[in-house]
């Protein structure tokens, strides 16, 4: 996971509001219920030392759904405020959370923030007829953040029995206008595909027209696309389909993510490029060393010692006194490993600590290796 959308969160002051919270809106008290659920997160955060402009900026983003529109449609939201009173992060979870969060601490508690986050997956859905189709782009954060309609010629389109000798001429054009729609198609999925990096393609739609555009796909769309039956791109048509099975590829996409991950550092470690344990980590850390940080989702109740920097990080006062730092303090591992990890512009992914080689709770790949690297 590319990790620098909290970049924001780390250059704001501390103390922080963390919440994870149940937003879910859709009974008919929802209102009510939701305002109910608001008022005990605020008392709860002030009764932790948050002051008060800290509380109503949480109080009045939560409080959003009741306004309607898409915040409403969220079941579950993650919120980090700074001292300040700066809502530094705001971001929708996959539901409601599993594990709901209501911190005031010298430092944003985000590893539950991140195991519950909605899938960041980049990734395209295409709802096709023999006109055009509707493009929807899902970025890195997973959210919809463009929406495109592509439209051909409808001259012909329909293929008539006109009967004797114009009806070979008909039906020759009719496919020609097909064929020329879904090529407008595909050169524009194309283009989604090599500027986002998406990961999957979903083409619903009419038969035809989604055989034509896989037809005209280029490779880079086809190694990653993905046809499904169902869905129509017609007012009112029911997407719910299409809606569904874009959210099961994005948790198997999420799943193939940690299997990689781990499968990376058992590779890699075979040819001296991860390291495994905090103090190991922490070392590559320092150093910029680190491509990956795979975190357990169940971390160990460790403290590491920081400084002002991201990369002031030790696993004990002699390490920060080899770093120059007088007036380090001391923060949960997890905290102070994804610190440093946007600090070194390393991705970040967070895996069922069963998953972990060894039970470990951290492990990471690395760039480069130097001669104090253990092989």
């Amino acid at each position: 996971m590319d990790v620098t959308f909290l970049a924001p969160v780390f250059a704001a002051p501390g103390p922080y509001a963390t919440v994870c919270a149940d937003v879910t809106h859709v009974t008919e008290n929802a209102d009510t219920e939701l305002d109910l659920r608001v008022r005990a997160i605020s008392e709860e955060l002030a009764a932790q030392g948050a002051p008060e402009p800290v509380v109503d900026a949480v109080r009045g983003t939560l409080l959003q759904a009741n306004e309607g529109g898409q915040i409403a449609t969220l079941r579950g939201r993650a919120l980090i405020v700074a001292a300040d009173g700066t809502v530094v992060l705001d971001e929708a979870l996959a539901d409601a959370p599993r594990d709901p969060v209501t911190a005031w601490s010298p430092t944003p508690d985000l590893l539950p923030v991140l195991r519950q986050l909605a899938g960041r997956v980049p990734h395209v859905v295409v709802v096709a007829d023999r006109v055009g189709a509707d493009i929807s782009v899902a970025g890195g954060t997973g959210q919809q953040v463009e929406t495109q309609q592509v439209d051909g010629d409808t001259f012909h389109m329909r293929k008539v029995q006109v009967g004797g000798w114009a009806h070979n001429t008909y039906m020759h054009t009719a496919e020609n206008q097909w064929e020329e729609n879904a090529g407008r198609v595909a050169d524009q999925v194309h283009d989604v595909v090599t500027r986002d990096g998406s990961r999957f393609v979903l083409l619903a739609g009419d038969v035809r027209a989604r055989q034509l555009i896989a037809d005209k796909a280029s490779k880079e769309v086809s190694d990653v696309l993905v046809t499904m039956d169902g869905g129509g791109r017609a007012a009112g048509a029911d997407r719910s389909v299409i809606d569904a099975r874009a959210t099961e590829l994005i948790a198997e996409n999420e799943a193939q993510e940690s299997a990689r991950a781990i499968e990376q550092i058992e590779s890699a470690s075979a040819h001296g490029l991860a390291v495994t344990g905090t103090a190991l980590v922490v070392e590559a850390l320092r150093k910029a060393q680190v491509e990956t940080l795979v975190l357990a989702d169940q971390p160990d109740d460790e403290q590491l010692f920081v400084g002002s920097s991201p990369l002031e990080v030790g696993v004990s006062s002699e390490d920060m006194a080899a770093l120059g730092v007088s007036d380090a303090a001391q923060v949960p591992a997890e905290r102070a490993l994804l610190h440093a990890a946007v600090g070194s512009d390393a991705a970040v992914v967070v895996v069922p600590r069963g998953a972990m080689p060894g039970d470990i709770p951290v492990a990471a790949v690395l760039r480069y290796t130097d001669a104090s690297t253990p092989s």
